[in-house]
């Protein structure tokens, strides 16, 4: 269930803590509460919450910018109230000009997510490793970033700044805008979709030292996929690995379903899936249970 009735700025605090620590933060996607449950059950240290992700399985639709705000922010509110591990969050542009994102921000604070980035495509926004993008200039941007930073009444909130540039103006105007937005108050940077290994390690090259670096590790997306210990090498601190859970997730109903429709029943499917039992104590039936028995049984006299 999450620790509700704890401080939820120690999640913040522990992301901020790991980031610090050397190795990468590996933050697996989650689309919904429960595989963020699985994320924090298959024991890594935080979760990300993917904008694609959520979109996909809220409305069932491709991630072109069709989630409000409200809508993300709800989303991050349930993940965050079924895990303890730090939530990071997709936040997409920001909803907005810098105005909107001071709402924004406040409102993923009071969701209790550790961290969120923004980025600086036009509204409608695309999936980072989608064509036909568009960014807002870096100077309104950078406003955007000025506004989020003012906005947090957390200092632990961790704001992520993501560029879409390169896939439209080129890497160096990526690497020259998140150097604005680093000088602007981001916390972390995360230039989206270098196409080739180069264009990697130029990104980590000229950022070193400005603030953590975020790699996206978009499974069947533009960029490579570096081993984690090259990933490491390069200095990134935070990796997300977005939408495997969710493809795993499609893969698994697909056959599922397959083999009701060949067969007239799940039979021949079931043995390869979680037990009842298993399911519902991997959802937390027996902290339920034991929540039932200290508050329905009298007190003492």
């Amino acid at each position: 269930m999450g620790d509700m009735l704890g401080d939820r700025g120690t999640p913040r605090a522990r992301l901020r803590e790991l980031l610090a620590a050397g190795e990468p933060v590996v933050a697996p996607g989650a689309y919904d509460a429960l595989s963020a449950r699985l994320v924090e059950q298959a024991g890594f240290d935080a979760a990300y919450m993917t904008g694609f992700g959520s979109t996909a399985s809220l409305i069932g639709r491709p991630d072109i910018g069709l989630l409000s705000a409200a809508e993300m922010v709800g989303n991050a509110a349930r993940i965050v109230s079924a895990v303890e591990v730090p939530v990071i969050a997709d936040a997409d542009t920001g909803y907005g000009n810098a105005i909107n994102v001071l709402r924004t921000v406040r409102a993923y604070e009071q969701a209790g997510v550790a961290a969120i980035h923004i980025e600086d495509q036009v509204m409608p926004k695309k999936c980072g490793h989608m064509s036909g993008k568009a960014v807002i200039s870096r100077e309104e941007m950078a406003g955007k970033v000025r506004a989020a930073v003012a906005a947090r009444s957390d200092p632990d909130f961790l704001i992520i700044v993501r560029t879409d540039a390169a896939a439209v103006h080129g890497l160096d105007d990526a690497i020259d805008r998140a150097k604005a937005y680093a000088d602007a108050g981001a916390d972390a940077l995360f230039v989206e979709a270098p196409a080739d290994e180069a264009g990697i390690e130029r990104v980590a090259g000229k950022l070193h030292g400005t603030a953590p670096l975020v790699f996206n590790w978009a499974e069947g997306g533009r960029t490579p996929p570096l081993p984690l210990k090259r990933i490491a090498e390069l200095g990134f601190s935070l990796v997300l690995f977005p939408i495997g859970t969710l493809l795993a997730a499609t893969a698994g109903i697909r056959v599922l379903l397959g083999t009701l429709r060949a067969d007239g029943t799940p039979a021949a499917a079931l043995p390869g899936l979680p037990s009842f039992e298993e399911f519902t104590d991997l959802i937390g039936l027996p902290e339920v249970r034991e929540l039932e028995q200290r508050f329905a049984t009298e007190p003492p006299s």
